[in-house]
């Protein structure tokens, strides 16, 4: 089986432009290819997850990578899959933010003399002449194709800015110049990306006659339809400082029984043999399959080690008890002698809000060292807290609390 088949294998690809030419170019290891990152964070996320995947099971079978830093596009942002504009960054916070994007991709993607590399569009798109881009790139796109493309639609009720309206001609010129100066001749995104990567294979063979492909990979939705990825807290990150080892494990440990195989075969480096046998597991086995699941991907995010810790403090936990020394924690800085248990809920992120933390408290998911509280009036004391406390959200979610002494 080529590496093409076995993406089809695991449902990863959802539109692509020329499959024949694709499927040869990639299966010979003859693909030089490229996938963007807008640097909107100091931090990759769960949302890039697949993509890097992707990335290193393609370098694997032979073929290059070219990672892009929007080093450029971020001063703008992609109005695709948003309903609202995207706020403006400075220059010091978008290299900032691309310099630790590099140090994450070192983990999955290997770099160096005919292998991997990484560029920044913000070397080329910063130096552009407006003139000259209207006179060479514009007049290559019609406005009327444009509006209709789904990532414009999306935002026409609310208003497009002409700002984001030259995101595709960016992003085409991106996939034009990488094409020009680094022989790139296939371009991998999202499935909400396929109108600026249509606009990019297009730019290409109406400048220079030459045949370029794209190929979309399927976004990573739950059962409800939604982007995975999401907490009540916000993204799942992949710096620990921002998600912890532990949080991030317990993210795939909890997910839905519907989406364990899902994940399983897009995301992990399983054999597709061992995922096939999967399949018919049920009941207490998908709970088996969740731990792996957890476990491969937090050893390929944070390394073995990490791994092994994380999975032995959550089943110390789920046993009753045990270490809880790599339990997420928070140390609280407040001076009243008491607090109450909705305004910890909040500080610890275990809710996004108060509201929030009073239903889950009515409803009965907070527990304190084990014993359910249902109390919305209940509060913890100064000394409790120095000693530590933790406290269970739902049947799986432990936090530990703190308070400077």
């Amino acid at each position: 089986m080529g590496i093409f088949e076995e993406l089809q294998e695991r449902q990863l690809i959802a539109q692509i432009t020329n499959e024949k030419e694709v499927k040869e170019l990639i299966n010979s290891g003859k693909a030089r290819f490229y996938i963007g990152f807008d640097p909107t964070a100091d931090s990759l996320h769960v949302g890039h997850f697949m993509a890097l995947c992707l990335m290193k099971r393609l370098q694997m079978a032979g073929n290059k990578p070219i990672v892009l830093i929007g080093g450029g596009t971020g001063h703008i942002g992609d109005p695709s899959g948003r309903s609202d504009m995207r706020s403006m960054m400075t220059s010091e916070i978008i290299n900032h933010n691309c310099e630790c994007f590099k140090k994450q991709m070192e983990r999955f993607i290997e770099f160096g003399e005919d292998k991997a590399i990484m560029v920044n569009n913000a070397d080329w798109l910063l130096k552009l002449n407006y003139i000259e881009l209207l006179r060479d790139v514009g007049a290559c796109f019609s406005v009327n194709n444009m509006l209709r493309a789904e990532c414009y639609k999306q935002r026409m009720e609310k208003g497009l800015s002409f700002l984001e309206f030259n995101y595709m001609i960016m992003q085409a010129y991106d996939f034009y110049y990488l094409n020009e100066n680094y022989n790139c001749n296939l371009q991998f995104g999202g499935d909400d990306q396929w109108s600026n990567m249509l606009a990019g294979s297009d730019l290409i063979r109406r400048k220079t006659g030459k045949d370029a492909h794209s190929m979309t990979i399927t976004l990573l939705m739950n059962a409800q339809g939604k982007k995975m990825g999401k907490t009540a807290s916000g993204a799942v990150w992949l710096d620990k400082n921002k998600t912890s080892v532990y949080d991030f494990y317990q993210y795939w440990r909890n997910v839905e029984d519907d989406d364990v195989l899902k994940c399983i075969r897009m995301l992990t480096f399983l054999p597709l043999e061992q995922i096939k046998e999967m399949e018919s597991w049920q009941g207490a086995e998908l709970n088996k399959a969740k731990e792996i699941l957890a476990y491969e991907l937090t050893s390929l995010v944070h390394g073995k080690e990490e791994a092994d810790i994380a999975q032995e403090s959550a089943k110390a936990l789920f046993a009753g008890g045990g270490d809880d020394s790599n339990m997420p924690t928070t140390v609280l800085t407040f001076a009243d002698e008491e607090i109450s248990l909705i305004d910890i809920l909040v500080e610890t992120k275990l809710c996004a809000s108060r509201g929030e933390a009073k239903k889950l408290i009515q409803q009965g998911g907070v527990s304190i060292e084990a014993e359910k509280i249902t109390d919305l009036g209940y509060k913890l004391s100064r000394s409790q807290l120095i000693e530590g406390v933790k406290i269970k959200k739902g049947k799986k979610i432990y936090h530990k609390v703190l308070i400077e002494n």
